[in-house]
């Protein structure tokens, strides 16, 4: 394979350096994103545009909400965040409007943060409780999620980055299209998983095993179901990389050119409702308590985050007890000899019993991620979702 080779994502303005032999990455200043020129204006359109959203899940609850992650938060700790990012979003656009930074990204912000209040703001009246639908989306999930992921990993990534990639980095746009879609549509997916998962646990039923799940206590329970999980994600992940109908879907999660917190979420609609049916089959099967199930659930959601995160810490000997940044990313390395490797989401010792851990011991990280062949995988999000129907290219077209 040529040392370089050039990328698909050609939608973003940014280019990103790539490191060359064994050279260290150049770091930034850890708190320079304080003083970087986009934070303001970013920050006013970021808010302006969750706050009008945010005001939408008041006006049309039934719609927009998603009755799961409904009894997760309050209508107070709603409003209270909502009052929070209007706020920010009208001082941020304004700071950025008087020092002459990104004036269309803080008008944005500062527009629809004035459209939510004109629609009643935090003031928006709501009569609960809200009525259940067939099917809603998850609009609220969508701006809780977002809001709290960048808000937590984009300064960690900035003060402790592995590479020097900027937030607004090759791909961001596809990658955020995920991260709507994933969480928009989480009752459709619930639904497809629960279906598909619901005639087999149905029809086989083993008591006894059942009772003395149910009756192990809830550390305990919680410690299996994780390891049961992880063990069937990390068999159906190793199909993905070997059955070439199952790579064609799989071949999109790899296409990222870069990882960082969002670079996780680009994974195919199919592969997503496969996924999580084949990981929720020996929970359900097994009969694993409803907390237990949804402490796992948030495992699943903050480790994915993680695992992809562009965090240069060094953790030690965890590194070969829970699957850190730096272990998955020898997963998405543009590199034969780690295509085959490391499946595990949780626990690097179900590699290690499958005989696909591979981790180096000297430190070092990837130089280049995404798929070995580029061009076998389009460029954004429609084309990526339309292409595994299409595709005849063999495994040798892929990754030789």
């Amino acid at each position: 394979m040529p040392e370089t080779m050039p990328t698909t994502e050609t939608e973003v303005e940014t280019e990103v350096e790539t490191r060359s032999g064994t050279e260290a990455a150049p770091r930034r200043p850890r708190f320079a994103l304080l003083r970087h020129h986009l934070l303001a204006p970013a920050a006013s359109c970021f808010l302006g545009v969750l706050s009008l959203a945010t005001v939408l899940c008041f006006h049309f609850p039934e719609l927009l909400t998603s009755r799961e992650f409904r009894a997760v938060y309050t209508e107070d700790f709603a409003r209270t965040l909502l009052l929070i990012g209007l706020a920010t979003a009208f001082f941020a656009g304004t700071i950025a409007v008087l020092r002459d930074q990104h004036k269309r990204l803080a008008f944005v912000g500062v527009g629809t943060a004035t459209v939510a209040v004109l629609l009643g703001g935090t003031e928006v009246p709501f009569d609960g409780p809200v009525e259940d639908t067939p099917f809603s989306l998850g609009l609220d999930w969508f701006v809780l999620a977002l809001f709290f992921s960048a808000l937590v990993f984009i300064p960690l990534e900035h003060a402790f980055a592995r590479r020097p990639v900027p937030v607004f980095r090759p791909g961001w746009r596809t990658d955020a299209g995920y991260f709507f879609m994933s969480h928009v549509l989480v009752q459709l997916i619930l639904i497809l998983v629960t279906t598909s998962t619901s005639l087999v646990v149905s029809t086989v039923k083993v008591p006894g095993v059942q009772a003395w799940i149910q009756d192990l206590p809830f550390v305990v329970a919680f410690l299996l179901a994780v390891f049961l999980a992880d063990l069937a994600q990390a068999v159906l992940h190793r199909c993905y990389h070997r059955i070439m109908v199952l790579w064609r879907f799989h071949a999109v999660h790899h296409s990222s050119p870069e990882l960082d917190w969002l670079a996780g979420s680009r994974v195919h609609f199919v592969e997503t409702v496969l996924t999580r049916s084949i990981v929720l089959l020996p929970l359900l099967f097994l009969g694993f308590s409803t907390s237990v199930v949804n402490a796992y659930a948030v495992l699943v959601g903050i480790q994915a985050v993680v695992a992809h995160a562009n965090l240069g810490i060094r953790f030690g000997f965890l590194e070969y007890l829970i699957v850190l940044p730096r272990y998955h990313h020898w997963h998405h390395a543009r590199h034969l000899d780690y295509w085959d490797r490391n499946y595990a989401i949780h626990l690097p010792v179900i590699d290690m019993l499958m005989g696909s851990f591979k981790l180096p011991r000297d430190g070092s990280w990837p130089e280049e991620y995404g798929v070995l062949k580029r061009e076998t995988v389009p460029v954004g999000i429609l084309a990526q979702h339309v292409a595994p129907f299409l595709g005849q290219r063999t495994f040798d077209e892929y990754v030789r």
